[in-house]
C-alpha cells in the first residue's frame, strides 16, 4: 500500500527548513513535532500557486473558511452548523485565547484533561487564567468524577453543584479528539461532560483540530469516527475551534474558525475585529481547497497512519517489549508508556530510559520524541511519537531505540 507518507525519501525531507528538520543535528530522526513527512495535497498546491500568480494576496474577509468547514463536516460526520456566525481567526490557539478572553477574566479558571496538548497550559497561564486539572482515567478516557471535582474547584460551588460559589467564571477546554492519547470522546461522554458543566455554570470550548484524523479501519481493525461537540445535546452555549491545519499538514499556512452553538453566537461577535487582522488570506484559500477538494488525499494519509500504528505495535514487541502502546482512535500521534523499561544503570549522568525516556532516546538512539512531562499530570515516563512518516523511518527509529536500551551504558 503506497500512501502520501511513502513518496518522499529521508534525504528529500531533510531539505525542508521547518523546525522539524532544523531543531536537531542531521543524524537525529525527528519524530517529535506534529508535522507530517508527507507529499502535499495537490489541490492545496494548486490553490496557493493560483493565488500567488493572480496576486490574490490581500486581506481576508467574510466566512469563507467556516462555510468550507461546514461543507466538509456535513459530508464527513453529517453535522451542519450556521457558518454565518463563525469567526475566522489566525490559528487554533489564538482562537482559543480570544474565546477565553470573552468568556473569562484574569483569575478565572480553565479546566483541562491531562495528559493534554502543552500549549493549553502556557497560553492559558499567559492570559492570567488558573489551570485546573481533571486528569483522564487510566483507560485514557474522560473521568467524570475528576471532571466534577475540577468544576467544583474552578467555580467554588459545592460538589453537588449547589450553592453560591465564588462568583468567578470558568471554562472547560476539552481536546476533542485528545492529543496525545488519540482518544475520541464518545457522544455519551461529551453529553455527560456538558451536563456537568451546565450544573456548575462552566462554559465549554473544544479544540477540534485533530477531528478529521480518525482511523479508517484496516485489516479487520475497527474504524473510528469523530463526534463534533456542537452536535451533542447540551452544547447550545459551547464553542468549537476547527481547522484543516493538522489533517492536511498546513502548520506553516495557519488558519482556523471559531464555531458557536446557537446560544454562544453573541459571544463570538464580542471578539474584537482586530483579532482577525492576523488571518492570512492565502492560508484561508489553502485550507478551503483542502476541505473542498482534499478528502481523497486525506483518506490515503489516514490509511498510511493506521498502517504505521499497527506496525509500531509489532516493532515495539520485537525491539522494546517493555514499552506499552495503546493505539489511539484518532490523530497521527502515538503515546508510549516507557515506565516499565528496565532501569538501565548509568554512570555518566545520562537519565535512565524509565525515568527520562525522551532524554535517553535522544542522547543514546538519536531519535527525537516529545517529552511526556510537557503534557501535564500522567505524562511522566511517557513520550509522544509522530506516526506520520514513512515505514523506513519508523522502523529505523524503533530499532535504534531498542538497541539503545539493550546496550545500556
Amino acid at each position: 500500500m503506497r500512501t502520501p507518507l511513502d513518496v518522499l525519501t529521508l534525504d528529500e525531507l531533510r531539505r525542508r527548513t521547518s523546525v522539524k528538520w532544523r531543531a536537531f543535528d542531521p543524524d537525529v530522526l525527528p519524530l517529535f513535532v506534529a508535522e507530517m513527512d508527507v507529499a502535499p495535497c495537490e489541490a492545496v498546491v494548486d490553490a496557493v500557486t493560483a493565488a500567488l500568480r493572480a496576486g490574490d494576496t490581500g486581506y481576508d474577509v467574510g466566512t469563507t473558511y467556516g462555510e468550507a468547514y461546514a461543507r466538509f463536516a456535513g459530508r464527513r460526520w453529517g453535522w451542519s452548523f450556521d457558518a454565518t456566525t463563525s469567526r475566522t481567526l489566525p490559528d487554533v490557539m489564538l482562537a482559543i485565547v480570544e474565546v477565553l478572553r470573552v468568556l473569562t477574566a484574569p483569575g478565572d479558571a480553565v479546566v483541562v484533561n491531562p495528559p493534554v496538548y502543552p500549549p493549553f497550559y502556557g497560553f492559558t497561564a499567559n492570559e492570567g487564567r488558573r489551570v485546573v486539572d481533571a486528569p483522564l482515567g487510566t483507560d485514557g478516557r474522560l473521568d467524570l468524577d475528576a471532571l466534577e471535582r475540577a468544576f467544583a474547584d474552578a467555580t467554588g460551588v459545592a460538589a453537588n453543584g449547589r450553592g453560591p460559589g465564588s462568583g468567578r467564571r470558568a471554562v472547560w477546554l476539552v481536546c476533542n479528539p485528545q492529543n496525545p492519547t488519540g482518544t475520541t470522546h464518545t457522544p455519551a461522554e461529551l453529553e455527560a461532560g456538558l451536563a456537568l458543566a451546565a450544573r456548575y455554570g462552566v462554559r465549554v470550548v473544544a479544540d477540534e483540530i485533530h477531528a478529521p484524523l480518525t482511523r479508517p479501519g484496516l485489516d479487520g481493525h475497527p474504524a473510528t469516527t469523530h463526534t463534533p461537540l456542537l452536535a451533542v445535546p447540551g452544547s447550545d452555549t459551547a464553542v468549537a475551534i476547527v481547522s484543516a491545519s493538522k489533517a492536511w499538514n498546513l502548520p506553516g499556512l495557519k488558519a482556523a474558525a471559531a464555531v458557536a452553538g446557537p446560544g454562544a453566537a453573541d459571544d463570538l461577535r464580542r471578539i474584537p475585529e482586530e483579532a482577525s487582522h492576523g488571518v492570512q488570506h492565502v492560508s484561508v484559500l489553502a485550507h478551503v481547497a483542502a476541505l473542498d477538494q482534499g478528502e481523497a488525499w486525506l483518506d490515503a494519509v489516514l490509511a498510511g497512519v493506521e498502517r504505521n500504528a499497527w506496525l509500531l505495535d509489532d516493532l515495539l514487541a520485537e525491539h522494546l517489549p517493555g514499552v506499552v502502546h495503546r493505539p489511539g482512535e484518532a490523530t497521527y500521534l502515538a503515546w508510549l508508556d516507557c515506565r516499565a523499561l528496565d532501569d538501565v544503570p548509568s554512570s555518566d549522568g545520562v537519565p535512565t530510559p524509565a525515568r527520562d525516556p525522551r532524554g535517553w532516546f535522544l542522547d543514546r538512539a538519536r531519535v527525537a520524541l516529545e517529552d511526556g512531562r510537557r503534557f501535564g499530570p500522567g505524562g511522566e515516563g511517557h513520550v509522544r511519537l509522530n506516526l506520520a512518516t514513512g515505514v523506513d523511518v519508523l522502523t529505523e527509529a524503533v530499532e535504534r531505540m531498542g538497541t539503545s536500551v539493550r546496550a545500556g551504558v
